[in-house]
């Protein structure tokens, strides 16, 4: 889950470090008055936090310039925009207070629901419904990541990703095990993963995070969701997370972990992965971001979509986006528009995204020759990119969230590791949570 500035090998759904409190409300206090009427031929001068560094970083400026050449009236400050991403936040509502803030930043998806309740955010809501954008080619989690109230779009989506089934083919050759299928229940998951374990070489089945991060909870959420779950009450003021579906999926992976032992639990959120590139773990549910290094490592792996309940086969996606923001000028106000969605288009999402390994944002592009010069370097990346169908639900953004996933990341990994029953667990977290999303 650490990221710093990201490359593709890290992960893109952290960025809960930071509490709700970080961004209040700020409507009715915002930055002076610029133009009241749009002028399309006007200079315009616009600023971008992009969140990246180094290849990624180099590919963004390198496409605003071919903008600003094709736009002369518009110019863009691009930057990294603070030292990490995680920083990002807290600059954000340092800048809100003090008026200076950017015109686009990317942001953590987890961000979404405090940012537009800052009062800084535009709403693009008219914008995106025009047939040009398309915006049904982004995958559902995104879509929904990007209006977090449901009632306001702040944003474009900007990179997504979701949890597959990654595993290792010499782990599963040495046990004579056959290679999972697209059609895998998690009663063959855990047939598999107990198969696979081999307590007198220290090899593992299966891996999960114990650290009680964002990592350990979102790792959750498609057992929850297959199991029928629903993670908040219809107003969002009280968790459903102690119900039948949230102790059931807790309940199966207890017992691989107790009974079973075949789950390999790191508490670090890093080692699970160097484990199952050096052939020691037979299974590992993770993303794109873990592909660079298992090349790299020369691993022989497979990838097909998570296992299934009664043949439903959710994951969890870490979608983040570009927010935009809102400066009372019409004319800022319609650049950023217009520069944020011809970044995001087809044609220029093939040469930042998937050009730094990058899941496509859009359907449209999984067919493209771009795409599939990544799938020949990178095997599983179209896998990856089908799985995004099964992205139905997007991780709340509400602010209490980051409460909530605290809550339930902790009882998890005391449930795993032999400390208290998944019921009473969760219902502990469950008053947690709701506190949290009280407060």
């Amino acid at each position: 889950m650490k990221r710093t500035l990201p490359r593709t090998a890290l992960r893109r759904v952290s960025g809960l470090v930071l509490g709700a409190a970080l961004i209040v409300s700020l409507t009715g206090c915002g930055a002076a008055q610029g133009a009241t009427e749009l002028d399309p031929d006007a200079q315009v001068r616009l600023e971008m936090w992009t969140g990246q560094t180094d290849q990624a970083q180099k590919v963004l400026e390198e496409l605003v310039a071919e903008y600003e050449a094709d736009h002369p009236n518009v110019t863009i400050e691009v930057s990294a925009g603070a030292s990490s991403t995680e920083d990002l936040l807290q600059k954000l509502s340092a800048g809100f207070a003090g008026n200076k803030y950017p015109d686009i930043s990317y942001a953590f998806g987890s961000w979404a629901g405090q940012l537009e309740s800052s009062g800084r955010t535009l709403d693009i809501t008219d914008q995106v419904a025009e047939a040009d954008v398309k915006w049904d080619e982004f995958s559902a989690s995104a879509r929904a990541t990007a209006q977090p109230t449901g009632t306001k779009t702040i944003g474009f989506p900007a990179i997504v990703d979701n949890l597959s089934l990654i595993y290792n083919k010499t782990v599963f050759d040495g046990a004579g095990v056959d290679y999972p299928t697209s059609d895998w229940s998690w009663e063959d998951f855990r047939s598999a993963a107990k198969q696979l374990t081999d307590a007198s070489t220290e090899t593992y089945g299966y891996a999960y995070s114990v650290s009680g991060s964002e990592e350990t909870t979102w790792q959750f959420w498609p057992h929850f969701w297959q199991n029928g779950g629903t993670i908040l009450s219809d107003d969002s003021t009280k968790s459903e997370i102690a119900s039948t579906a949230g102790v059931d999926a807790l309940t199966n992976l207890r017992d691989m972990a107790i009974d079973d032992k075949s789950i390999y639990l790191d508490q670090t959120d890093t080692k699970f992965a160097q484990l199952f590139a050096s052939d020691r773990i037979g299974m590992i549910t993770s993303g794109p971001w873990q592909l660079v290094d298992f090349k790299t490592a020369g691993t022989d792996y497979g990838v097909v979509q998570l296992p299934g309940t009664d043949g439903d086969h959710q994951t969890v996606s870490g979608a983040d986006i570009w927010a935009l923001f809102d400066h009372k000028d019409k004319n800022r106000e319609y650049w950023a528009f217009e520069f944020t969605k011809w970044l995001t288009d087809a044609a220029q999402d093939e040469r930042w995204n998937v050009k730094v390994g990058n899941l496509p944002l859009r359907s449209s592009e999984v067919d493209s020759d771009a795409f599939k010069e990544q799938v020949v370097t990178y095997p599983g990346l179209d896998v990856m990119a089908e799985n995004m169908v099964n992205a139905e639900q997007p991780r709340p953004t509400i602010p209490g969230y980051v409460g909530l996933s605290e809550a339930i990341g902790s009882a998890i990994s005391n449930v795993l590791q032999g400390q208290g029953d998944p019921k009473s667990a969760l219902e502990k977290a469950a008053t947690i949570a709701d506190k949290a999303l009280n407060d």
